[in-house]
């Protein structure tokens, strides 16, 4: 069989992603070779996959997710078009896993057809290669602004004739409005697509919202699927959520009788923030993305993530009282960590002609390194140690490099090149590394560190936590919930012939009752 579904959403952030990977985790469990694909993502949370050609290529991270649901290896088809927004104006364009432009809303229009053709290219291959195909949407099928050239929500169901389900978040309210809404604001064309609802992120009594599903059916004429209910277990590899303030995940109590806090700078263009999830699984480690001076001088570890514009976010540093927050941190004797990005921001100076156009500017002088970027980009999986031989894994994508270094300063990791990567001076440690503390025993090696620096001398790590393990819980947690709150009869008909027939056209404004 070739069959197919879109997972499309009321908004962004209303369960595209997880849906996906749980269908796609409820499908391998039958056995079905499935394979998962979004035409074009807008995320600057990317995962390095190796392309046929053996170069390093980038996805968008829940794409390679939702890979691990269909127990594959990723693929740069998944996501063919993948943008990283630099700035409010402007993104760069990633295409099958190599950048190739910068783009903005204006000259979008011009790279397009190309985008479109790409992606249907993509799409083709893939269905016949696998026996079904879960396509996941872009923000909301009813942007109707955008709908001329759209080729990842209705446009992609209306090339690939696919059923498309609309999912909704019912905990940011107005689910049902959004839903009737969604499917109002569509053509005819585009709403003979639209088969149904799943409702998502429910707390209740699942009687109290009867009433709404059997209403929302009389005035679509289109079932829901089912009810999801909220799931606090759900938040590894996150795409839109990491909301100021926010604790990640839900910390298990310390293995020893300290906690470790650990403060998360949210920067303005956040890139690969998923890798201070890995700290999170630990018992005894609460994470918090802050912007917050005064819960940089309270936490116990400061880390600086990526970001996608190092210097325009350094910038946002200083003007926010941050940077002073992190060099008090440092001259506290409290540790901090630098990735990627936020590495780069540690050193003496960036000379940057590539990303910002700013040419010099100062660092935050915590390092003794120069960073200078390079219009080749650097994306490549990496493989070496750490302390004496603990196996790491990571990957890169960055165009900075260390142009200038003190001869004399440790670094990190070391590469399988036996070439030392990143940088500890003291209480600052830094590398260019996402990824590596998915890798147990040096995660557990730097919090250990960690928090001998910050003086939580009752602070253990617990012996065997598994952040694979943890991973795959959480996809097989999403799996659950597909068999047990969704009617998977009905989602399967869906996949095999397609969709339903003589679906009821929605005007636009009220129904007449």
């Amino acid at each position: 069989m070739s069959g197919g579904l879109l997972v499309a959403g009321t908004t962004s952030d209303a369960g595209k992603s997880v849906l996906t990977a749980g269908i796609c985790r409820w499908l391998h469990r039958q056995g079905v070779k499935v394979a998962p694909y979004k035409a074009q993502n807008m995320s600057n949370n990317s995962a390095v996959v190796v392309g046929p050609d053996g170069r390093g290529g980038e996805i968008g991270r829940a794409q390679a997710m939702q890979a691990a649901a269909c127990g594959l290896a990723p693929d740069l088809r998944f996501n063919p078009v993948l943008l990283k927004p630099g700035s409010d104006l402007a993104s760069q364009v990633v295409l099958l896993g190599e950048a190739v432009d910068t783009i903005t809303a204006g000259t979008f229009r011009h790279l397009r057809p190309r985008l479109a053709e790409t992606a249907y290219e993509a799409l083709a291959e893939l269905r016949d290669t696998y026996d079904v195909v879960i396509c996941e949407g872009a923000g909301s099928p009813a942007e109707i602004n955008l709908r001329a050239g759209d080729y990842v929500n209705m446009g992609l169901a209306r090339h690939a004739n696919l059923p498309t389900i609309v999912v909704g978040d019912i905990d940011r309210g107005g689910v049902f409005a959004s839903m009737f809404g969604t499917v109002a604001l569509l053509d005819p064309a585009d709403q003979a697509l639209i088969a149904g609802f799943v409702i998502n992120k429910f707390r209740g009594d699942l009687g109290l919202l009867q009433p709404g599903l059997d209403m929302l059916r009389r005035v679509t004429g289109r079932p829901t699927y089912g009810v999801v209910p909220w799931a606090l277990d759900l938040w590894l590899d996150a795409e839109d959520s990491l909301a100021y303030g926010r604790v990640l995940g839900r910390p298990a109590a310390p293995h020893g009788t300290d906690w470790l806090d650990v403060a998360v700078v949210r920067l303005p263009r956040i890139s690969n923030a998923t890798d201070v999830e890995a700290l999170a699984t630990e018992p005894g480690v609460r994470v918090r993305l802050t912007i917050e001076p005064a819960e940089l001088a309270a936490a116990d570890l400061v880390v600086l993530p990526g970001s996608k514009s190092t210097v325009a976010d350094l910038a946002w540093l200083r003007e926010t009282g941050l940077a002073d927050a992190v060099t008090a941190h440092v001259a506290a004797g409290k540790p901090v960590l630098g990735l990627c990005g936020g590495f780069q921001m540690l050193g003496r100076a960036i000379h940057d002609q590539v990303e910002s156009r700013r040419g010099s500017v100062p660092g935050l002088g915590l390092l003794p390194i120069e960073i200078t970027f390079d219009p080749r980009k650097t994306v490549r999986q990496s493989v070496g140690t750490a302390h004496g031989g603990l196996p790491v894994r990571g990957y890169e994508i960055h165009h900075g490099y260390v142009s200038q270094t003190d001869p004399t300063l440790t670094p990190l990791l070391t590469g399988d090149d036996g070439v030392g990567e990143g940088a500890v001076l003291g209480t600052v440690h830094g590398t260019h590394w996402h990824g590596a503390f998915e890798s147990d025993g040096f995660r557990r090696w730097f919090l250990t560190e960690a928090a001998r620096l910050a003086g939580r001398t009752g602070f253990q790590v617990a012996p065997a936590t598994s952040f694979a393990a943890a991973r795959e819980r959480s996809l097989d947690l999403l799996g659950d919930l597909v068999e047990e709150h969704l009617d998977t009869d009905a989602l399967w008909h869906l996949i095999e012939t397609g969709p339903p027939a003589g679906l009821p056209f929605i005007p636009p404004g009220p129904p007449p009752s």
